[in-house]
């Protein structure tokens, strides 16, 4: 009798351990490093999710903004973290090109980061300055192949998604213009756009949509797959000549690699219902950003896919950075 009353209990001691970690998952705080300084499209996002997520797990969801290296110190200390569930991390299309255009990092992507669920894309738009002699792309392709070397466009710093962005139009146009980066955001960037210093740039909707209502700023096309909401009538850079062209900034919530997947179907199904929420879109319309939740195995595939593509602009480009 005391034999198999041992036996019940290593069995159920063995179910036990067994049991699922999402069964009681989260059991405490969980930490969302935002690789980027407060205030931008990542940490805003990462905020707007991450009260959604508090509030239906019934546990403190906390942003811990890390910045640096062009989001990759955050990036790394999220894959360097226990794989638990209680160490997330927001990243996007600059980690994907940060692959080929930094020397050196300390973690892989595509190896070291379980992808959860994409959480939202961000188009943004080709702008110029008014006295520039264009209204269409092809217009534009037009005047750079005329004047080749004399066009300038202006980004947020040399390997950002938006620089690359001009690179990748250059290469499919087949035209030479001329890059000239800032650092420190696009405050300055967006100043001598208007001042006439650069004539044009692809720009995140949000700090141009102003200028384009003022008609500081003439937008050709937005850069995504698919017309933006904001600017209905404006076509893609694909609809307007240059065929397959498709830019768009993303982020996605992502783990350390080894992340059990039954706490990443939890996250990506909780993901999936926040951002199908009404106020929730209605709150990422209003900053220019479209709901774009994913499985885990779609996120997986648009890194790998992202970093081939953007690995062949930074090479054509020349870009790089130390």
């Amino acid at each position: 009798m005391k034999s198999s009353i041992r036996v019940c209990v290593a069995i159920v001691c063995a179910l036990c351990a067994w049991a699922t970690p999402a069964q009681d998952y989260p059991r405490k705080a969980v930490r969302v490093i935002a690789p980027f300084a407060p205030g931008g499209a990542t940490d805003l996002l990462a905020r707007l999710v991450s009260q959604k997520l508090s509030e239906r797990w019934g546990q403190g969801v906390i942003v811990d903004n890390r910045t640096g290296a062009g989001g990759h110190i955050g990036a790394e200390l999220a894959a360097r973290a226990a794989p638990d569930g209680y160490t997330l991390l927001v990243a996007g299309a600059p980690h994907a090109i940060g692959v080929s255009l930094y020397r050196k990092l300390g973690y892989d992507m595509a190896r070291d980061l379980a992808p959860i669920s994409n959480l939202a894309t961000y188009p943004s738009a080709i702008v110029v300055h008014p006295t520039l002699p264009v209204r269409t792309v092809k217009e534009l392709v037009a005047l750079a192949k005329a004047r080749p070397g004399e066009l300038n466009f202006g980004s947020a710093g040399s390997g950002s998604p938006n620089h690359l962005a001009l690179e990748l139009f250059k290469t499919m146009a087949h035209v030479n213009m001329v890059h000239v980066p800032y650092k420190g955001g696009s405050g300055q960037l967006i100043g001598d756009l208007l001042a006439g210093q650069v004539q044009l740039a692809s720009m995140g909707l949000p700090p141009a949509m102003p200028h384009i209502k003022s008609g500081k700023l003439r937008v050709l096309a937005v850069t995504g797959a698919k017309r933006s909401p904001l600017l209905p009538d404006a076509p893609t850079v694909s609809e307007a000549g240059l065929r397959g062209f498709d830019v768009t900034s993303w982020y996605g919530m992502f783990g350390p690699a080894a992340l059990p997947r039954d706490i990443v179907g939890k996250v990506n199904a909780d993901i999936a219902a926040v951002l199908n929420a009404p106020d929730v879109r209605d709150r990422l319309a209003g900053s220019g950003a479209e709901p774009a939740p994913t499985t885990p195995e779609d996120l997986g595939r648009l890194v790998r896919e992202e970093i081939a593509k953007w690995s062949k602009v930074v090479a054509e480009s020349g870009a790089k950075i130390d």
